[in-house]
């Protein structure tokens, strides 16, 4: 019997024990949890950067007028890598199957085709018109505004269908690679058609550049995809913070490349002309698709795809012919105009879009 109260107080020593090392376990499971819900976090907020991408573009551009120089050093030489970005992240996003399927689309691709090469140049000629008609700005101005109408569709466009909705940005792909493939032939015809002047466009320099540009970094991501899945599991959170930066250096470095032309005794006029232009460009394509694919069960997806199609184009390339091929440096400030509203105005939308599907 003396002998039981050690042998009690032993037992207690025991189970205290025990209950310090629950007690230490849920400690760390709950300091593992506590990790794993900030990891995961951390991936939320790099996923959701695209919800940004407006406000970023926003600062490139006023950053770009106050201070030229922070987005001089981004030359031409720089975009066809940057926007094949943004095209390697749609095509680590997607798989074959997206594309085999956008094909099975031709009405909207058809559509697209339409809404680039038809509408958006005749909204072209009637606003290069107003310019020299109305208010009486220069010819060459108004020369500008057509051809910036003139060319195939922005590879932005693609990425901007792609934040608004993911399944649709095969299509927009197809559509975009459609009408800058055939603008080898149509760019210098309605050049020619609307401003009189026959552009010699650089034919391998455009098939180059859809190899560059768009072909090659989709092929690249779905490869990935395919072959290392893990590896775009990994690397998925981090495309969107790098697109929403690549993104705003596309946007800046035109405009402080070219800022001395905005700035231009004539630049406000332009300046909304430009966006009357672009405005009902992407009106046009959003009311006219509806009309068209009303009985459509992705209707109002292929209303915004549609839109982003009509109303966002290549105005670099304009610019660069603009450069090329017209003697009268008034003709480049139009599409140096374009460059940052067109960019401004689809990335708006996108916010604004992607907030009503949420």
């Amino acid at each position: 019997m003396f002998l039981s109260a050690p042998f009690l107080s032993l037992g207690a020593l025991d189970f205290r024990c025990v209950n310090v090392h629950q007690r230490s376990f849920q400690v760390l499971l709950k300091g593992i949890q506590m990790v794993k819900q900030k990891k995961a976090s951390v991936v939320e907020i790099l996923k959701q950067s695209n919800s940004i991408l407006p406000h970023v573009v926003l600062a490139s551009t006023i950053l770009a007028l106050v201070y030229p120089p922070s987005f001089t050093w981004f030359t031409s030489r720089y975009y066809a890598p940057a926007l094949g970005f943004l095209m390697f992240a749609v095509g680590v996003n997607s798989s074959e199957k997206d594309f085999i399927k956008a094909f099975k689309r031709p009405d909207a691709i058809v559509a697209g085709f339409v809404g680039q090469f038809v509408v958006k140049p005749l909204l072209g000629y009637f606003f290069g018109m107003i310019a020299v008609t109305v208010f009486g700005l220069p010819t060459p101005l108004g020369a500008g505004i057509m051809l910036v109408s003139c060319v195939s569709g922005a590879q932005l466009s693609n990425y901007a269908t792609f934040l608004t909705d993911p399944p649709l940005a095969p299509l927009s792909i197809v559509m975009t690679s459609l009408s800058t493939a055939t603008a080898v032939f149509f760019t210098p015809m309605l050049s020619l058609l609307l401003i009189g002047k026959r552009l010699p466009v650089d034919v391998m320099g455009m098939v180059s550049s859809i190899l560059q540009i768009v072909i090659a970094p989709i092929a690249a991501g779905l490869l990935l995809n395919q072959l290392f899945p893990h590896l775009c599991e990994a690397i998925r959170p981090f495309l969107p913070p790098l697109s929403v930066l690549d993104t705003a250096f596309c946007v800046g470095a035109p405009l402080a490349i070219n800022i001395n032309s905005v700035l231009s005794p004539f630049g406000l006029t332009v300046l909304l002309l430009i966006v009357a232009f672009h405005l009902s460009a992407f009106v046009a394509g959003y009311f006219l698709s509806g009309f068209v694919f009303h009985k459509a069960s992705d209707v109002k997806a292929l209303q915004r795809t549609l839109s982003f199609e009509t109303g966002m184009q290549s105005s670099l390339l304009a610019l660069a012919l603009a450069n090329r091929f017209f003697h009268d440096p008034l003709v480049g400030v139009p599409p140096a105009i374009s460059t940052v509203i067109m960019s401004l105005m689809g990335f708006s939308l996108v916010m604004l879009w992607a907030k009503k599907n949420e």
